[in-house]
Parts: C-alpha cells; structure tokens; sequence
C-alpha cells in the first residue's frame, strides 16, 4: 500500500482510468464486429447502418481522447473495405 498522499491519489486515478479504458475497449471490439458479422452475413444494409455506427463513435472517441486519430483513421479505413468487398462481390 501507498504510503505518501501523492501514490494514493495516482493508485485512485489509475482505477478510474483502467474501468474507463475497459469499457471503451470492449465498446470498441463490439462496434466493429458488427460489422464484420453483418459483412460474413452478406447483408449490404445492415453491413452500411453499422459502418455508418461505427465510423461515428470512432470518430468520437478521437475528440474525447480515448482514441489517436490515426488509430481511428485504420479501424475506419478496414471496416470500409470489408464493406466495400461486399458490395462489389454482390
């Protein structure tokens, strides 16, 4: 255990953080599996509702800091293709 009042306040800042850091991290692997389920399923529609999702709070998780913009940028740039794949194979 911490003993100066300085490491107790960082050992309180590391839990915030690393619940917050959690729930963005499974928000985020559930955001695009949705896509890639709808895109193994062949559903252009469903596959372009949930890319549109996605590309949003990627995004928004950029200006709220969770996110670097380039990793954003990839996520989003991958889930298109995927996307894109579907609708030229149909």
């Amino acid at each position: 255990m911490a003993n100066h009042k300085s490491a107790q306040k960082r050992i309180r800042q590391t839990k915030k953080r690393t619940e917050r850091n959690r729930f963005y991290r499974t928000r985020i692997k559930n955001i695009t599996k949705a896509v890639e389920v709808a895109v193994k399923e062949g559903n252009i529609e469903v596959a372009t509702e949930a890319f549109k999702k996605a590309n949003k709070n990627l995004h928004k998780y950029v200006s709220k800091g969770v996110l670097k913009k380039n990793t954003a940028a990839r996520k989003v740039s991958r889930l298109h293709h995927l996307v894109n794949s579907l609708s030229t194979a149909a």
